[in-house]
């Protein structure tokens, strides 16, 4: 077990910690459920269709490493809607050879996304589904970017940012961790002028 916990911490950017394991347990259910529960009703299929795959890969990112460039905001929203985008895209151009579909989707969203700066690797799978997803996906077309991509990734920032901003070892995003450093360091400073007045 501790030859374990060693190379955890070699390889995670997260502190190894009970507090942050919980965090980080409460803030993927949370997601997941929400996600499945906000798209349940909207083919009218109980099989949650809508809860995406990629979903449970961007759920490990932003919930399991908050400090991961590919975890960021723009990242996540973003990755995902040109993911989506290309997928779809690549479906209605190429349907009909799903090979050369898929492999356009993947390696076409991964060249925009590096491109756009907006690299989250989740994204390649969403374009994957767009391409190779049940009929019902197929026939959302478009409508597929908006939801459940774009409403899925919503609801997962969402959370994110409550959850991740809940416990004081953790901040997410990291632009929302470096304004609370500026604003903690202005508030020390005013209050230690006050107490030398």
């Amino acid at each position: 077990m501790n030859f374990f916990l060693k190379q955890f911490k070699k390889v995670n950017q997260e502190k190894l910690d009970k507090e942050n394991l919980i965090w980080s347990w409460i803030g993927s259910f949370l997601g997941l459920i929400a996600i499945s529960f906000f798209h349940r009703d909207f083919l009218e299929d109980g099989d949650l269709t809508l809860v995406l795959a990629s979903f449970g890969a961007s759920a490990v990112l932003i919930y399991g490493s908050v400090n991961s460039p590919l975890a960021q905001p723009k990242n996540l929203i973003f990755g995902h809607i040109i993911s989506a985008i290309i997928g779809v895209s690549s479906y209605k151009l190429f349907g009909d050879n799903l090979l050369l579909a898929s492999a356009l989707a993947v390696s076409s969203s991964i060249l925009a996304m590096q491109l756009t700066l907006t690299l989250h690797p989740p994204g390649g799978a969403t374009a994957l589904i767009a391409v190779i997803g049940t009929p019902q996906i197929h026939e959302l077309g478009y409508l597929f970017v908006i939801v459940p991509v774009f409403s899925g990734a919503i609801i997962l920032f969402l959370i994110a940012f409550i959850v991740n901003n809940i416990p004081k070892n953790r901040a997410y995003p990291e632009s929302y961790k470096n304004y609370l450093k500026r604003h903690y360091r202005r508030y020390k400073r005013k209050k230690l002028k006050s107490k030398k007045s």
